[in-house]
């Protein structure tokens, strides 16, 4: 199993770099504004059910596959 020796080991740092970015973009892009309070449990609308849709559904499952991708090029050296 030479997959990491043949081609994906000198790039693997930068696919990691770009996931990484990807993956804290999309994790920011998730935040609603809401105050401080709101962060800590203090906010009283924090609570209600919210229902994904259209890009919000979509940025979120996009945030989970970019996850799973980061998780398995962190352990895809250790793997071979």
């Amino acid at each position: 199993m030479e997959i990491i020796g043949s081609g994906i080991a000198p790039a693997l740092p930068y696919i990691q770099i770009v996931l990484s970015v990807l993956l804290v973009a999309a994790i920011l892009l998730q935040q609603r504004g809401s105050s401080l309070g709101g962060a800590f449990g203090g906010d009283n609308f924090s609570a209600t059910f919210h229902k994904r849709r259209g890009a919000e559904l979509f940025l979120f499952r996009a945030t989970i596959v970019i996850g799973i991708l980061f998780v398995i090029s962190a352990f895809l050296p250790l793997a071979f």
